[in-house]
């Protein structure tokens, strides 16, 4: 006689629509929400990890839909939940090496203020933003960008010189142009 159990295993998404809590319709648009807020999370941690957590959680009875409010918004809500809980361990973990790093024993120096300073996600996306725009800002001259790299990694007038073969004239002549440049375009703040 046949076994009457089903030996496959579903994951929550197929639980989901086998239940008829949502359509093939609304699985697509949760499916994108889940990409959306997957956006700047590690990749260990893929759309789809926040999708079927989501889903779990609502199957499990961990999160109720409250009364009048759709599936798919609630899910939504429940993934963008899941995201800022991930970057609050984030935060949390960086503090604590933070707080391991202030003492001199184990962390001497001012690198220790550094690591304090670490940025949230949202103000790593305006960075690299930025960043790609003086990048297209300056896209056409090879000798600005080189400085600006150098710049970017710490090294000094006189490191930046020897590595990009430039004479001091030279290097002060692309400095001035970034600084037209940048004052043109109103990107520049004032002494503080």
């Amino acid at each position: 006689m046949r076994s009457l159990a089903d030996h496959r295993i579903l994951r929550p998404a197929e639980t989901a629509l086998a239940l008829e809590l949502v359509t093939e319709m609304d699985l697509l648009r949760l499916k994108t929400i889940a990409r959306l807020h997957a956006r700047g999370l590690p990749p260990d941690v893929g759309w789809e990890d926040l999708l079927q957590e989501a889903i779990t959680r609502v199957l499990t009875g961990a999160r109720h839909t409250p009364d009048g409010v759709p599936l798919v918004a609630f899910l939504a809500g429940v993934m963008r939940s899941l995201k800022s809980e991930h970057w609050r361990r984030v935060r949390a973990a960086t503090r604590s090496r933070v707080a391991g790093a202030r003492d001199p024993r184990t962390f001497p120096g001012p690198e220790a203020a550094l690591l304090e300073a670490a940025p949230d996600p949202e103000r790593s996306l305006i960075a690299i933003e930025q960043l790609k725009a003086i990048e297209q800002l300056f896209a056409g001259d090879s000798q600005v960008l080189g400085i600006i790299d150098g710049l970017g990694a710490g090294l000094t007038a006189d490191q930046i010189r020897s590595r990009l073969a430039l004479s001091k004239t030279d290097y002060d002549s692309a400095r001035k142009r970034m600084r037209r440049c940048l004052l043109r375009e109103g990107l520049t703040c004032g002494p503080k």
